[in-house]
C-alpha cells in the first residue's frame, strides 16, 4: 500500500522543502494546507479516475499516470489560471506571471472576475458526468436500490442527459443577474457540448479500432478518455485555484501546496486502480459520482453565492464515506 505513496512523498519532502527555502516555516504551514485542501476537494474525482482507469489500455493508463500528473500540475493549477488572466487582461502570459508575483491581489481580483464564466462551464461538464452515470440503464449494481434503478430507466430516452443538463442551465439563470446571463449561459453550453463531443469520439473511435458495434462505452478508448479525465480535473482544479487565494495569494506557495496534495490524489487513483478496490468496494463509485453531482450543483450555485470550501470538499467526504459504509456493510452481508 505504502509502494503506491512513494513518489507523492518524495514530491512533499521536496515541495515544503521549497516552501522553507522561499517562505521560511510559514510557507511550509501554508503549503501543507493548501496541499489538505486540495486532497479534500479531489477524493472523489480520484475514485472517478479510478473507475476509469481501470478499463484504459495500460498504455494509455500510464501516459495519464506520467505525462498526465505533469499537466494536471503544472498545466492546470499554474498555466491555466495565467493564460485565463491573459485572456481577460490582454496581456501576455509573461506580462501577467510578473503581476501575479509583485501585485497577486491585482492577479487574484482578475482571476476571481473569471469565475463566474469556469463555473459555469466546469458545473455543466460535472454535471453530463454525473446524469451519464445515475441515467445508464445498462447498470447492474444500484446503491439506492429501486429508486436508482428506476431512474436509471429514464436513461433509454436519447440524450435525456443532454436535455436534463440544459433544463438544469436554464433554470439557473433566473437567480443570475442579467448582465451575466449571456456569458454564463454560453459557459454552460460548452461544457455540455465539451462532454458529448470527448463522449461521441470516444465511441467512434472505440468502434473504428476495436470493430464491436455494441458495448462500447467512451473508457475504453485511451486517447480520448485521457482528454476526459484531463478535462475532468480541469474542472474540479479551478475551483481549489480560487480557494487556494483565500489562504495566501502567493502563487508560488499556492503551487507548490496544489502540487503536493496533486500528486497525492494521482497516488491514491493508483492505489484504487493496483487493488481493485472500486470491485470489491461496490458502491464506491456511486458514491463518488453523486459527491460529482453535488459538486456541479455547488458550482453552479458559487456563481452567485459563496461556498466555503470546507463545504464544497466535505459533502464530497460525506457521500463518499457513506457509499464505503455501504459497501463494507454488502460485503458483511455476502
Amino acid at each position: 500500500m505504502l509502494k503506491s505513496f512513494y513518489g507523492s512523498i518524495l514530491v512533499t519532502i521536496l515541495g515544503l522543502i521549497a516552501a522553507f527555502v522561499y517562505g521560511q516555516w510559514a510557507g511550509v504551514v501554508l503549503a501543507a494546507i493548501l496541499a489538505i485542501l486540495e486532497i479534500t476537494l479531489s477524493f472523489d474525482n480520484a475514485i472517478v479516475n479510478a473507475s476509469i482507469l481501470k478499463d484504459m489500455e495500460p498504455k494509455w493508463r500510464h501516459r495519464f499516470l506520467t505525462w498526465g500528473i505533469l499537466i494536471a500540475v503544472f498545466g492546470m493549477r499554474l498555466v491555466f489560471p495565467i493564460v485565463l488572466v491573459s485572456f481577460v487582461t490582454h496581456l501576455s502570459s509573461f506580462e501577467v506571471l510578473k503581476l501575479a508575483i509583485e501585485q497577486p491581489e491585482q492577479y487574484a481580483m482578475y482571476l476571481t472576475s473569471a469565475h463566474g464564466s469556469i463555473s459555469a462551464f466546469g458545473g455543466m461538464f460535472l454535471l453530463m458526468v454525473f446524469l451519464a452515470f445515475i441515467l445508464n440503464h445498462k447498470r447492474n449494481i444500484h446503491w439506492l436500490g429501486e429508486l436508482e434503478k428506476k431512474i436509471g430507466m429514464i436513461g433509454n430516452l436519447e440524450s435525456i442527459e443532454v436535455v436534463a443538463a440544459l433544463i438544469v442551465l436554464v433554470c439557473f439563470q433566473s437567480i443570475i443577474p442579467e448582465d451575466k446571463q449571456a456569458k454564463i449561459l454560453i459557459s454552460g453550453i460548452t461544457g455540455i457540448a465539451t462532454f458529448v463531443i470527448i463522449h461521441s469520439m470516444s465511441e467512434f473511435m472505440n468502434n473504428y479500432y476495436s470493430g464491436s458495434k455494441a458495448g462500447a462505452t467512451f473508457k475504453n478508448a485511451g486517447a480520448m478518455s485521457f482528454v476526459y479525465l484531463e478535462v475532468l480535473d480541469a474542472s474540479f482544479s479551478f475551483d481549489g485555484v480560487i480557494g487556494a487565494f483565500a489562504i495566501t495569494k502567493d502563487i508560488i506557495i499556492i503551487t507548490l501546496g496544489l502540487a503536493i496534495g496533486a500528486f497525492f490524489v494521482r497516488s491514491l487513483t493508483l492505489l484504487l486502480v493496483d487493488r481493485k478496490t472500486l470491485q470489491n468496494y461496490i458502491y464506491l463509485e456511486h458514491g463518488a459520482h453523486y459527491a460529482l453531482g453535488a459538486l456541479a450543483f455547488m458550482m453552479l450555485f458559487s456563481i452567485v453565492y459563496h461556498i466555503p470550501e470546507i463545504y464544497i470538499g466535505g459533502t464530497g467526504m460525506v457521500i463518499v464515506l457513506l457509499s464505503f459504509l455501504s459497501s463494507v456493510l454488502h460485503i458483511k452481508r455476502a
